[in-house]
């Protein structure tokens, strides 16, 4: 590369030069001088063969069905795969990915606002204490009570697990925490469906999620101001710390519903599948907390999370440019056979499911199973805090145990319909992984 060079009348800054396809790039300086392109990375293509996988293949209805046979050639023949045609890198090994996911000197996660592309929106106030407490009060009061409410609903003697509780506890605990009516909670959800959708790389979906959070910042304008002041409202939490309906709306957007739903759904898919397991956590609330455990490690809902690199930054033997993408998947580094033995099998009362971290380090709110990539990073807080309340996957775990051990204790003959054979996929790719159909008699 040359110096500075001047094109027409425009004299280029001193920190980025004009290369010979015309694009301006950047000088980066890392303890030492010269100048980094694209083209050092469009030069990594030579002499790399990976005859076994198109990138084509993992944007493929055949990826969202089934993305497991290629999650495994993955892992198994380019653990850092430079996926052209997505523009992206594959992570799929399970040391390799728990290193990207809480490496935050190099790499970063985007919230969902910066997909949709809206800036000054509003601010994900998750982490405002008076709204973690409201969050986590309502959760404990109202899992079990809202269950048995599921239940009752049933169908006589037979109904769809997927559809009936899975899907539809996190809307209601949802509904409790942002004081929405039962009559209310129907066009909520379709509105909250349509955002969390948008927040991806599909246009149509992204236009009418943009719509979608207008209609919800309108829909809580006048809830804010009528919120109830109560220990279970998220509500009155943000009312209280001075947030606006947007900053609700935003909340909810960036909140993590997906784990909650996916992870009921699959978790009883797999219990329903071994008759012994199921006999086993219905009489053992430890043993169900167990196969959550091992629910979360065998069929994670949230499996892949996009980290962007903060700068430039050489990993695996690649040189990943600024900006750029790391697809890290829980579902491949979940069933890596140099961690976990029998690494493909739904295994109830596992043992081996604590491992340690790339780093070193133990979580003990997460990650013990393997990947929970809807739940965050690591916590910097001990695992039960004194000042403030469980973290998030903590709440999440004892709320999915809770509601799964008062299901299992009210249909103690709950099985699954005769001849159905349930399975997971994405009904869209990028979107949460579970069981969507469970039909089961009682």
């Amino acid at each position: 590369m040359n110096a500075p060079v001047t094109t027409g009348n425009t004299q280029t800054p001193d920190d980025v030069v004009i290369g010979d396809n015309g694009v301006a790039i950047p000088r980066f300086n890392h303890g030492g001088t010269g100048w980094r392109s694209y083209e050092i990375h469009q030069r990594e293509r030579v002499g790399e063969s990976t005859e076994k996988i198109n990138g084509a293949q993992l944007a493929s209805a055949q990826y969202a069905a089934d993305p497991y046979p290629l999650l495994t050639i993955l892992r198994e023949n380019y653990p850092c795969y430079r996926d052209w045609i997505n523009n992206c890198y594959w992570i799929t090994r399970y040391d390799d990915v728990t290193s990207i996911f809480t490496d935050e000197a190099n790499f970063e996660t985007r919230g969902r606002l910066w997909y949709y592309g809206i800036e000054r929106f509003g601010r994900d106030l998750r982490e405002e204490l008076p709204v973690l407490w409201a969050w986590s009060k309502a959760m404990d009061a109202f899992t079990e009570t809202d269950t048995h409410r599921l239940i009752e609903g049933f169908r006589k003697g037979e109904t769809d697990l997927a559809r009936d509780f899975a899907a539809q506890l996190p809307i209601l605990l949802l509904g409790r925490m942002f004081e929405i009516p039962d009559t209310e909670l129907a066009p909520f959800a379709i509105r909250y469906r349509r955002a969390q959708r948008g927040a991806l790389w599909h246009p149509a979906a992204q236009e009418a999620g943009k719509g979608a959070l207008h209609e919800l910042v309108q829909y809580f304008e006048p809830k804010l101001r009528r919120a109830t002041s109560t220990e279970t409202s998220v509500l009155a939490a943000i009312a209280s710390v001075g947030g606006t309906a947007a900053d609700v709306v935003t909340t909810l957007l960036e909140a993590d519903h997906e784990t909650l739903h996916g992870i009921l759904g699959n978790l009883w898919m797999n219990l329903l599948s071994q008759p012994d397991a199921l006999q086993a956590v219905k009489s053992d609330r430890l043993a169900m907390k167990i196969a959550y455990l091992e629910a979360m490690r065998h069929s994670p809902p949230v499996i892949t999370s996009e980290r962007f690199a903060r700068h430039e930054v050489e990993r695996f033997g690649k040189l990943i440019p600024e900006g750029g993408l790391l697809r890290v998947s829980a579902l491949a580094a979940n069933r890596d056979p140099r961690i976990f033995s029998d690494a493909d099998r739904f295994i109830a009362d596992r043992r081996d499911i604590c491992h340690r971290e790339a780093r070193g380090h133990y979580r003990a709110d997460g990650l013990p199973q393997g990947i929970a990539f809807g739940m965050g990073r690591p916590t910097r807080h001990p695992a039960v805090p004194e000042d403030r309340p469980r973290s998030l996957y903590a709440l999440t775990r004892d709320t999915a145990v809770t509601a799964s051990w008062a299901l299992a204790q009210t249909l103690p003959d709950i099985a699954l319909q005769s001849d159905f054979v349930p399975t997971m996929r994405s009904l869209r790719i990028g979107e949460v992984f579970t069981c969507w159909q469970l039909p089961v008699v009682y």
